[in-house]
This record gives structure tokens, sequence and C-alpha cells, in this order.
């Protein structure tokens, strides 16, 4: 088992994600307790399961001495909101209530982002749902702000999550620009982009002072980033922080033949002692 801690040589830093991560145990609380044993500092994933509580996670939290950088927002119990509703009409009381309980949640952890979800639509968005997204974002905004925490909009792929509202940088970029908030960022999820978009180097180029958080996987397969496949990603990372990226990098990615036993690469770009 890898014991090592990361090292501070370069800037970036990483956190397991423990939707994706550490899934060799069903019980969500002991991933944080892998997580740790496997030598990261920080962790990020969904909201809490049901079956979970907020006590229980401080709790964890506090046991392993773990950071927790990001959560998603709440989902509730409306099936269609399974994606998130920001972007949905009708919603927008349950985009709210979904919120406010994120926010209780995030502050109990010592957790300053929120990644706020869009939600599935049928068919091409239309100005209602452009309507929607924008004033449930500006209402967000101001939460957030009153809070001092950060929230995070996140463009998913058509490939990965069919019917996803928010799939364009462009709109992503151009929401955040209208609100002009602090407190709202944009997610780059390299695995996202690189489908959505490729080019990846301009990407992060254009788009730096926007950035708040930073996901990985390999393309196409979404595992280890030195498995096989599209993205160079040593040359990524380090063009990140030629960009003055400096924060966390979530681990959304699938361990191809387990967890632990796929955390090498972190050792083999520089970022894990030996």
């Amino acid at each position: 088992m890898l014991t090592s801690h990361l090292r501070s040589r370069m800037s970036l830093k990483f956190c397991a994600n423990l939707n994706f991560m550490f899934t060799e145990s069903a019980d969500y609380l002991e991933r944080y307790r892998l997580a740790k044993a496997a030598g990261f500092a920080a962790v990020e994933g969904v909201f809490p399961p049901d079956h979970v509580s907020v006590a229980d996670l401080v709790k964890v939290r506090e046991e392993t001495g773990l950071e927790q950088i990001l959560i998603n927002i709440a989902l509730g119990d409306a099936p269609e909101g399974q994606c998130g509703c920001a972007a949905i009409p009708g919603q927008e009381a349950n985009f709210r209530k979904n919120l406010d309980k994120t926010v209780e949640c995030a502050k109990a952890l010592h957790c300053r982002k929120i990644h706020i979800m869009a939600g599935k639509i049928n068919g091409p968005p239309t100005a209602q749902h452009d309507a929607t997204y924008l004033n449930n974002l500006k209402t967000a905004a101001a939460i957030l702000e009153k809070n001092n925490l950060l929230g995070v909009i996140e463009p998913i792929n058509q490939y990965s999550v069919p019917g996803y509202y928010l799939s364009c940088y462009e709109k992503a970029i151009t929401t955040l620009n209208e609100i002009n908030s602090p407190n709202l960022k944009l997610m780059f999820d390299i695995f996202h982009a690189q489908h959505i978009r490729g080019d990846l180097t301009n990407a992060i180029r254009s788009y730096a002072h926007h950035i708040g958080h930073v996901q990985l996987a390999q393309v196409p397969n979404r595992n280890e980033p030195n498995t096989e496949g599209e993205i160079n990603y040593p040359y990524v990372l380090h063009t990140l922080e030629t960009h003055g990226y400096t924060d966390w990098v979530g681990c959304e990615y699938k361990p191809k033949a387990g967890t632990v036993q796929g955390l090498g690469w972190l050792r083999d770009f520089g970022y894990w002692s030996k």
C-alpha cells in the first residue's frame, strides 16, 4: 500500500473523489479512512447519502483529519432533479431548499466549495431554461457570498450525461461574466473539457481567471491519468500551474484495477514522495 504523502515540489494538490475512488468499500464513511490510509490529505464528493448524517460525516472527518474540499449540491427527492435542478423551470423552490441544505452541510464540514448542478433537460435548452439558470445562480451567488463559500458550475459532456443542460464552456463563461461574482467560478474538469472542446492548452489559458476547481480523468475510459488515452497529463497539469492554478485537483476517475493499486501516477508525475 502507498503510504507516502503529497510533497510540495509543485503547487497542485490532489484530493480523492469518494464517489469514484475507494468504492471497494460500500461504506461511505469508511472511504474517508481508506483515503487517509492511502496518503491523501483531502477528499471531495457528493452530498452525503441519505443513510449518512452530517454529524457522522463531521465525526469521520475529524477522526481522519482529512480536509473536505468540495461537495455536490443536495439533489432532493424529485426524480427529475438527480443531476441538479438549477436550470429546470418550476424547480426554483427545490433549488433554494437544496442549496440551503448544502450550505449548512458545507459549513459543518469546513468545506468551502459547492458544485451547483444544472440538471438534465429534454431537447435543446430554451430561453426559459437559460433565464431559470441565470436567476438561480444569482440567488446562489448572494447566499454563497454571505456564507464565505465558493460555488462552481461544471460543463458536463453529452456522452457521459446525455441531456445535461450545461455542456458548453462558452455558455458557462457568459453566465459567470453576467453574474460577475467572486463567489461563483468554473469547475474545469479536464475529462469533460477534452470531450466537449479539446484544445486544452488554449482552454486553460482562456479560462484561467474563472477556474475555481479542477478535476481529472483520462479520456475516453475515465481511468487514472497515466492510463492509455488522449490526454498528456504531465503537460496539462504543468500548463495549469503555469497559468496560476495552485488549488486542489479532484481525482474523479474510475480506478482501472483497484484504487490503491492505481495511485502510482502520483509518484510517476512527481506529486508523491518516493
